[in-house]
């Protein structure tokens, strides 16, 4: 890097000022950094990072296993914004913290708290700001025969970085910084500040005071490259001003603590929105370098496919190298890059045709299909290595609590739990593990448990409960919903319902709150609940929140959820709504069942039978509802059936059931109908005898392609019936014939499968057509 006074663009009188600009994870930029502080022994360090950190920067030197991230949470009412700065060994901001505090610097971040306003959009502050000026970019790879910017990256900056002196390296990076940041300034009209301009704004009050501390003395900036052209800009407009340094103004809801990371997460090819994809490939270049990391890299690949059972032979993996070092002479390189090392691999054990465009080509996330050969290259570039905080480190309030809570219910150390939930210290111990399931916290899994929409749900849960690497981290990001693992499951279930999603994540949502034993839900997070459900245009979402808000109303006895009168109010708008809406369904004849829409008037059913007379229901405009639909011959046949359902399930027997049933419609239509039909009205089914015979007149008045056609709707129909009642209708079908053998033993010697045997009997019916029509048989 050059030398304070000879800064490419240095405004005059800046001459004690360095500004390194960076791009975030380069182990390229990690050793001009390095450099830069060996060569100026500078008395400021300024680190665009955190400055709400300034006063713990004691934590980040406790010795932690890198990687790790400063996380920072924020609340907004009920709802909750986090934001990650990730370091690992090569990261250039890592090495400015550690080498400029070796070096006796008074070293600070420089950059706004993460709450801040200008941070609203991002999840990550070292996002790489060029990446959003995709033009000039795009433009920069075509000039240079590149895929993409990482591979560009590489050309200008890894693979050269041994090679070339630090003078020169950084005159490049600026010279390709400043056209990125010239592009992006070029042709904007004035307006209100970006959130860039407002972070540099504040960055540069910072350099300006450095440099009125230390006027004879070397200040140096590691910041992005994309805001080096503006801090230069700045800091010579704010020279002569008298600038204090910046207090940032504390936010009562943000919390930020330090949290172990992994490569995985830092990984551009796992999502990771900024940054080096392939940690651990630039891992080993950092250690290594170009040459090195090849051999190394190359080798892991090879290791992890033989651990599959992949054939890779040592010619193969001769190959492989000697065809990286072919690509990388090709495209102008000293040393492979990444790219040439990963083409070369694919060259000499990928001999079949590729399904999906290789990932390292762009930026994209692994897609399904990629050949296995490639997921673990991959997988052998991004590394393994999870972060691990020193033990000295602070952690907020929840991950002590949630330590004590697990010791105080008999959890810790386990790793299968069974729970009786009518056991009350065991329904403690299931609302916990619950809770931790809410808050994401891995290594807490429920394999079977009850269903609280259901009436016949289990009293019993099964748990596995394994040690995840990442359960501290995710402990650690949790503990800003609150300090107990009650009080952040109660935040991160009203996030939930008020995040503006789907009402099927609000319905499930609350039946977590159930699990939860969460009884509390703020009138704030029910009341827009009740806000969404009267807007809500779609049966089978509204279905599902009603299913569950009638559930938190009516299972107050195992589940201990409350009848309040705000679930109540959200239990009538959605009773309103789906009666408007499953009326106004469009529903050909020929249209198949939906599960999910009988289930709505299922759960409106079920409303007015347990929550009328509490909360009001009109009963009454329900059945005639019902009434209207199961006459309507347009309406869909899975409707028809559940309308028809709905006044024979809530004790209005039908005036004459079996004119109704066999009128249902056709063999395409029957199986529809009958759906809507059990899946309300199961029970007055079984204890109406005449409804099986009709059903028996029908199936048998069929031809053998009427059965084939109508089999599968059927089928899916009687799936309504648990099995113990569908052997009392076998029974009862038995019966009809005469037959006194158990149902049960008929069912368990098999019949084979009904769709196939419908089909050997179409079969036989055709041949026997076709026979009798050539005259072969009479």
């Amino acid at each position: 890097m050059t030398g304070p006074e000879k800064v490419v663009g240095n405004p005059a009188g800046l001459a004690n000022l360095t500004i390194v600009g960076v791009r975030h994870h380069s182990p390229a930029c990690a050793g001009l950094v390095r450099e830069a502080i060996e060569r100026l022994r500078p008395a400021h360090v300024l680190i665009e990072g955190p400055s709400d950190m300034n006063d713990r920067i004691g934590e980040f030197l406790l010795g932690h296993e890198l990687p790790v991230a400063v996380f920072t949470s924020v609340r907004d009412g009920s709802l909750a914004r986090g934001s990650w700065s990730p370091f690992c060994e090569y990261s250039p901001e890592w090495v400015a913290l550690t080498e400029g505090t070796k070096a006796g610097a008074e070293v600070r971040f420089i950059d706004l708290p993460a709450w801040h306003p200008a941070f609203s959009t991002l999840t990550n502050r070292y996002a790489d700001a060029e990446l959003r000026f995709t033009r000039t970019v795009e433009e920069l790879c075509r000039q240079f025969g590149m895929d993409n910017i990482d591979t560009l990256w590489d050309h200008i900056a890894e693979i050269e970085a041994g090679q070339t002196s630090a003078a020169e390296l950084g005159e490049r990076l600026n010279t390709y910084f400043d056209l990125v940041r010239t592009a992006n300034d070029t042709g904007r009209e004035p307006a209100e500040p970006t959130s860039e301009e407002i972070r540099e704004q504040y960055m540069a009050r910072w350099i300006a005071a450095a440099l009125q501390q230390s006027p004879d003395k070397p200040v140096l900036v590691v910041c992005g490259g994309f805001h080096r052209p503006a801090l230069l800009r700045l800091a010579a407009a704010l020279e002569d001003s008298d600038w204090p340094e910046p207090d940032p103004v504390p936010v009562e809801s943000a919390v930020s603590y330090l949290v172990p990371y992994s490569f995985k997460r830092l990984d551009a090819f796992d999502g990771y929105q900024s940054g080096m994809p392939s940690p651990g490939y630039y891992q080993r270049l950092w250690e290594l370098g170009p040459t090195g990391a090849a051999a190394a890299l190359t080798e892991e690949v090879v290791r992890r496919l033989r651990g599959r059972s992949q054939r890779v032979s040592t010619a193969d993996l001769i190959a492989a190298r000697a065809n990286g070092e072919g690509l990388a002479a090709v495209r102008g390189h000293r040393h492979p890059a990444r790219a040439d090392l990963l083409d070369g691999l694919v060259s000499a054990l990928v001999s079949e045709a590729l399904d999906q465009p290789l990932p390292w080509t762009g930026r994209r996330v692994l897609a399904p299909g990629t050949h296995p050969a490639v997921v673990e290259m991959v997988a052998a570039l991004s590394g393994d290595r999870v972060g691990r905080l020193h033990p000295d480190t602070p952690l907020p309030p929840l991950v002590h609590d949630a330590e004590a809570e697990l010791e105080r219910h008999g959890l810790a150390g386990r790793e299968a739990v069974t729970l009786d939930l009518t056991v009350p210290a065991e329904r403690d111990a299931s609302r916990l593990l619950h809770r931790l399931r809410v808050l994401r916290v891995p290594g807490h899994d429920r394999s079977s448990g009850p269903d609280p929409a259901l009436e016949d749900s289990t009293f019993t849960e099964e748990w596995r409960i394994t040690a995840d690497p990442d359960r501290l981290a995710a402990l650690i990001e949790a503990g800003g919903y609150g300090p107990t693992v009650e009080l952040a499951a109660k935040a991160r279930l009203g996030e939930r319902v008020q995040a503006g999603g789907s009402l099927e994540t609000a319905a499930q949502a609350l039946f977590d709150a159930v699990l939860c034993g969460i009884e509390d839900l703020s009138e704030e997070v029910l009341g827009s609940l009740a806000q969404s459900v009267g807007a809500g245009h779609e049966v089978e979402p509204l279905g599902e929140v009603l299913a569950a808000v009638l559930g938190l109303w009516r299972h107050d006895q195992l589940l201990a959820a409350r009848q309040s009168e705000t679930l109540g109010t959200v239990i009538g708008a959605s009773v309103d709504r789906l009666l408007w809406l499953v009326e106004s369904v469009p529903g050909p004849a020929g249209s198949p069942a939906q599960p999910r829409r009988i289930a709505a008037v299922r759960a409106v059913r079920d409303a007015v039978r347990h929550a009328a007379a509490g909360l009001g229901l009109d009963a009454v405009r329900a059945l005639d509802v019902m009434a209207r639909i199961a006459d309507n011959a347009e309406a869909a046949p899975d409707l028809r059936g559940a309308a028809f359902g709905f006044g024979w399930s809530l004790g209005t027997p039908p005036p004459d059931a079996e004119r109704t049933i066999r009128a249902a419609g056709t063999p395409a239509s029957l199986g529809d109908w009958l759906g809507g039909l059990f899946a309300l009205a199961r029970e007055q089914c079984l204890e109406e005898a005449s409804v099986l015979a009709v059903l028996d007149d029908l199936v048998t008045a069929m031809t053998d392609r009427d059965l084939l056609v109508a089999l599968p709707a059927l089928r899916q129909a009687f799936g309504y019936f648990p099995p113990r009642e569908r052997e009392t209708i076998a029974g009862q079908v038995l019966a009809l014939y005469g037959v006194q053998d158990s149902a049960w033993s008929m069912i368990r010697t098999g019949i084979g499968d009904p769709v196939v045997l419908a089909r050997g009997r179409e079969l036989d019916s055709h041949v026997q057509a076709i026979l009798e029509r050539e005259g072969l048989i009479r």
